[in-house]
């Protein structure tokens, strides 16, 4: 047989309307997020690892340093930082997201993606339905790990599911800010920017200590933190300790702001990753 007498595969066209665009979408990044599972199936030490890092920071901060550190209105200081730590880790899942689209994005993956007849956002969304799903069991983690050492809620099932869904759509956020960095970085091996981006901006909030005790310029940049928003207005919802106004506009209004902050982020970098990856081969 020779190369003339070859047929060549049809390749299917893309659905009509936009119903059936959207069943085509979901159904490639739902075959995206089933990828990222077999990955991880074969990774379960990396996986065991960093479900339980926040854990040790937990048990560091709450026990090494919490008998030196102080809750703003008194109450117990392993109930403060609780609160905290549920947003840092949705914060540090930035790293994993970056990586993994890194990595691919280095590898040609990305590519030999890009080339078959599939939704062009699959790649991200089904990268973010996956982590958003990574995301939640790491909440259900630190939750039981804060039940073990005395934290719980006091203000009601209702408030302490509100305070969850604002943890998770902090997640969303910074999942699609983490798949665009991803795309633009030279490699995998650029992770270390991304650390060196998340930790300060981690430290620097409410997670662990309260922004009237800083400096008065650096408490007003950690109460305008995204994270700080998440953690107060979390705080306040599940009725933990530290929630003393401080007189300003961000700290009196952080259940707006946990809102508002992730919904900006979310504006601006779905768009920007969609975009990019669709010009990755331009």
């Amino acid at each position: 047989m020779t190369l003339a007498t070859l047929t060549p595969i049809p390749v299917p066209e893309p659905p009509r309307g936009w119903a059936g665009r959207a069943r085509w979408a979901l159904a490639d990044a739902w075959t995206i997020t089933l990828r990222a599972f077999a990955h991880w199936a074969r990774k379960l030490d990396e996986l065991l690892i960093g479900l339980l890092f926040p854990v040790m920071m937990v048990l560091i901060m709450g026990y090494l340093f919490g008998g030196q550190m102080k809750v703003p209105g008194g109450g117990n200081y392993r109930e403060f930082i609780m609160p905290g730590m549920f947003a840092m880790t949705m914060v540090f899942g930035v790293e994993a997201t970056f990586a993994a689209i890194a990595n691919d994005t280095a590898k040609g993956v990305t590519d030999r993606f890009r080339a078959m007849p599939m939704a062009p956002s699959a790649v991200v969304a089904g990268r973010c339905v996956a982590d958003m799903i990574n995301s939640l069991v790491s909440l259900v983690v630190m939750v039981g790990c804060g039940l073990l050492i005395g934290w719980k809620w006091h203000e009601g099932a209702g408030k302490a599911v509100v305070a969850f869904g604002l943890l998770l759509l902090l997640r969303f956020s910074l999942l699609w800010m983490g798949a665009y960095l991803g795309l633009v970085a030279k490699g995998p091996e650029s992770i270390m920017a991304v650390q060196i981006l998340v930790w300060p901006i981690s430290f620097l909030s409410s997670a662990l200590i309260a922004p009237s005790t800083m400096p008065g310029w650096l408490g007003v940049i950690a109460e305008w933190n995204p994270m700080s928003a998440t953690a107060t207005a979390t705080r306040d919802l599940f009725g933990n300790p530290g929630l003393t106004s401080t007189g300003s506009w961000a700290g009196d209004h952080s259940l707006l702001l946990a809102v508002l902050w992730p919904l900006v982020i979310i504006a601006v970098f779905l768009p920007l990753s969609v975009r990019r990856y669709r010009n990755l081969a331009r």
